[in-house]
């Protein structure tokens, strides 16, 4: 009799480890999904970012260049030379937030 109820307890303690093992690994599975899924709203986020960096630096100098023209009368170069100086300003502030191009000097030694 104590014979069958050692068995039967290896036995269930067998099942248990088991069931214990296949758990962890759907954890691990889980733990890998999320991660993932983390990873890729941060690209998301980045590249939003970026987005709207480089076209708020172009609309931001045609308009400038707009309202140069309307008041001084140069139309059409002054929307023409800064909106290129806004796509350079937009390109320009695309690389130092990919961290492809230094920050200026007076902001790094605000950072430090």
């Amino acid at each position: 009799m104590a014979d069958d109820r050692e068995e039967s307890l290896e036995q269930r303690r067998r099942q248990l480890e088991a069931e214990l093992a296949s758990k962890r690994v759907d954890d691990r599975k889980e733990e890998a999904r999320e991660a993932s899924a983390e990873q890729s709203r941060k690209g998301y986020a980045q590249a939003m970012k970026l987005s709207s960096e480089f076209i708020s630096a172009i609309v931001v100098g045609a308009v400038l260049g707009w309202l140069f023209d309307h008041f001084v009368g140069t139309t059409p170069w002054g929307l023409i030379v800064l909106l290129l100086l806004g796509f350079c300003a937009g390109v320009l502030n695309v690389l130092r937030a990919a961290g492809k191009v230094a920050q200026p000097l007076d902001r790094q030694n605000n950072d430090k």
